[in-house]
């Protein structure tokens, strides 16, 4: 498996393609390009690709590619208008996910891309209660989805993200193994899925992070959407430099907890050599946030030079910066088959 982010698209057959432009789309929701940009950059494309000849398929809402070893694809409903809006929409598009894991033989779940517009909007409950903000209403579907196909929804979790666009179907990309990753936590922040009942009827379903051998002695480390919480509280409200800077720390945390667990070396994965995507919540905040980054890892990091900085709402209302990431680390000499 490799993953490349280009200025340029191709025709070249892959396990999945997508591509960031200024404007959002319409057919799915995706955050706006906010960096790169000038003149001549029209997008970036990011591109996942695989030894073996990919095989594009599409059933029900989902698009979705294989090479026999790994299944990657994408998701759309329309949660406005579906009876039960974005939470029923959580629901379908999880219960067809796990469906075609089991009928395409790929029964594990490594990483979870989801975007739905409006994310801190909130709902009418339709028990006449309080308004339910649309991110726990969509939390609320995925669990039940989860525990529907008997999946778990806490403990082992996949790594995802769940970010705000200003339009667009609920979209969920998604890529799944036939063998099981390893969960891994951030040893300063409660788990997602262990947040007490002030975030929502339903806990966020997902890990910090995954850890996936990929062969020939290469392991793959996925981490999710990670933001300025500690414990279960965030931090630095209206700061988006000590956001920024404290979601640095956690990001680093999470990658030491993942060396801990790793099969191929304690530093195999570094912070600095990441492929980041940073989603900035205000387009003004995005100077500041790239100065961070550079005075933090280097302004010549790896992880600042490939990074990519995507307009989005976060998940909670009071966050202003959030960093998912994932890296290829080789050991020394390939692991066993």
């Amino acid at each position: 498996m490799q993953f490349r982010r280009a200025f340029e698209s191709t025709a070249t057959p892959a396990l999945d393609r997508r591509l960031h432009t200024a404007e959002e789309p319409r057919d799915i929701a995706a955050p706006a390009l906010l960096y790169p940009a000038g003149p001549g950059v029209v997008g970036i494309t990011e591109t996942w690709s695989a030894a073996g000849t990919p095989r594009e398929q599409h059933r029900g809402v989902a698009r979705f590619t294989s090479d026999g070893h790994w299944l990657m694809g994408t998701l759309c409903i329309d949660d406005a208008t579906l009876p039960g809006g974005i939470g029923a929409a959580a629901r379908q598009v999880y219960d067809e996910l796990f469906q075609l894991l089991r009928d395409e033989g790929f029964p594990h779940l490594l990483r979870v891309w989801n975007y739905l517009a409006d994310i801190n909007g909130s709902i009418e409950a339709g028990d006449g209660g309080d308004p339910l903000e649309r991110y726990r209403q969509f939390n609320i579907g995925r669990q039940d989805a989860f525990l529907a196909a008997r999946r778990s929804a806490f403990d082992g979790a996949p790594a995802a993200c769940a970010l705000g666009t200003t339009r667009g179907p609920l979209t969920v990309h998604f890529l799944a193994g036939r063998e099981a990753p390893r969960a891994v936590e951030n040893p300063r922040q409660v788990s997602a899925y262990r947040y007490p009942s002030q975030y929502g009827p339903r806990a966020p379903t997902f890990s910090r992070g995954a850890l996936a051998s990929i062969g020939g002695g290469r392991e793959a480390l996925f981490l999710s959407g990670t933001a300025s919480i500690v414990g279960h509280q965030t931090l630095h409200a209206g700061d988006v430099a000590r956001q920024t800077e404290e979601t640095l720390a956690n990001v680093a945390a999470v990658v030491d907890a993942a060396n801990a667990l790793s099969t191929i070396g304690p530093k195999a994965h570094r912070v600095d050599a990441l492929d980041c995507t940073v989603y900035v919540r205000h387009p003004q905040d995005l100077p500041t946030v790239r100065e961070v980054l550079a005075r933090r890892l280097g302004a010549e990091a790896p992880a600042l030079r490939n990074a990519i900085y995507l307009r989005a709402d976060v998940c909670r209302a009071d966050l202003l910066v959030e960093i998912e990431a994932h890296g290829i680390a080789s050991a020394a000499e390939p692991s066993p088959p």
